[in-house]
C-alpha cells in the first residue's frame, strides 16, 4: 500500500502539487493521469524519494520515504520517464548493479534478467552498452531491472513511450500479472485509451490538485455520460 498524506511540493512560490491525499491498496493498478505540467511527474518524484515533499509524507507498505528512506526504497521498482541514464554500462552490467543493491542473491537476479529479457527481445543485446541501445531498448532495460528485486510497488511514469507495439502489450500484462499478487502498480500515462482497458482507480491531476478519484464507471455517473475517458477527461479538466 502506498500512503499520500497530505503532500504539498513547491518550487520557489510554484505550487507543482497543492494538498495530494491519497491510498493506493494492494492489488491494484492505478493510473495517474493529467495535462503537461500537472503535477504527474513531480508526484512519482516524491513517493520514489527523488524530491523531498514541501508538506506532508508519503509512506510505502508503512514505511516513510523522509523519515525511513531506505527501507521506502526498498518496497518499490521504479521506471522514469527518460530513459537515458546509465549509458556507459552494459546491459547485463546495469542489472547485475541492480541487483546488488537490492541484496538480490547473484544466481536468482541472472536467472531473473535472462527470463525478462527474452521475453523483452533484448537477450542477444544484453552484453551491449547502453549508449547504443534505441530509445524502446532503453525502456526495456530499465523495465527489467526494476523487476528484479520482485517490488511491492512498482510506479511507471509514461512507461510505453517508444516500446514497439509487442513490448507495451508485454508491460500491460505484467502490470496485470503484478497487480494479480496483491501488489500495487502505479503508472502515469496520456494515453487515455491505455488507461481505460488497464487501470482500477484513476487519478486525475489537474494544475496540481487531485480533482477526482475512482473507477472510470464512476466518472461517468459523475459527470453523467457514457462517453469515453478521452471524454471524460477534457470535460473535467476544461
Amino acid at each position: 500500500m502506498v500512503t499520500i498524506d497530505h503532500v504539498t511540493k513547491k518550487f520557489g512560490d510554484f505550487t507543482a502539487v497543492d494538498d495530494l491525499d491519497l491510498e493506493i491498496e494492494d492489488g491494484e493498478i492505478f493510473g495517474l493521469i493529467g495535462p503537461n505540467g500537472a503535477g504527474k511527474s513531480t508526484t512519482l518524484k516524491m513517493i520514489t524519494g527523488i524530491l523531498p515533499p514541501t508538506k506532508g509524507d508519503i509512506s510505502l507498505d508503512r514505511f516513510s520515504i523522509t523519515k525511513d528512506t531506505l527501507m521506502a526504497k526498498k518496497q518499490f521498482g521504479f521506471v522514469p520517464d527518460t530513459p537515458d541514464m546509465f549509458l556507459g554500462m552494459k546491459g547485463s552490467d546495469y542489472l547485475a548493479f541492480v541487483a546488488s543493491i537490492y541484496h538480490v542473491n547473484p544466481e536468482d537476479a541472472k536467472n531473473r534478467a535472462i527470463e525478462l529479457s527474452k521475453e523483452f527481445n533484448l537477450y542477444d543485446s544484453i552484453n551491449d552498452y547502453i549508449a547504443n541501445y534505441s530509445h524502446g531498448m532503453r525502456q526495456k532495460i530499465f523495465i527489467i531491472g526494476s523487476l528484479l528485486h520482485n517490488p511491492s510497488t512498482w510506479i511507471l511514469d509514461e512507461p510505453l513511450t517508444g516500446l514497439d507495439p509487442e513490448s507495451a502489450f508485454k508491460v500491460k500484462e505484467m502490470m496485470r500479472k503484478h497487480a494479480a499478487q496483491n501488489k500495487s502498480v502505479i503508472f502515469s500515462t496520456h494515453v487515455l485509451e491505455v488507461a481505460e482497458k488497464l487501470v482500477d482507480r484513476i487519478g486525475v491531476i489537474s494544475k496540481g490538485k487531485l480533482i477526482f478519484v475512482g473507477t472510470v464507471d464512476e466518472l461517468r455517473a459523475k459527470e453523467n455520460t457514457g462517453g469515453s475517458l478521452e471524454q471524460l477527461f477534457l470535460d473535467l479538466v476544461k
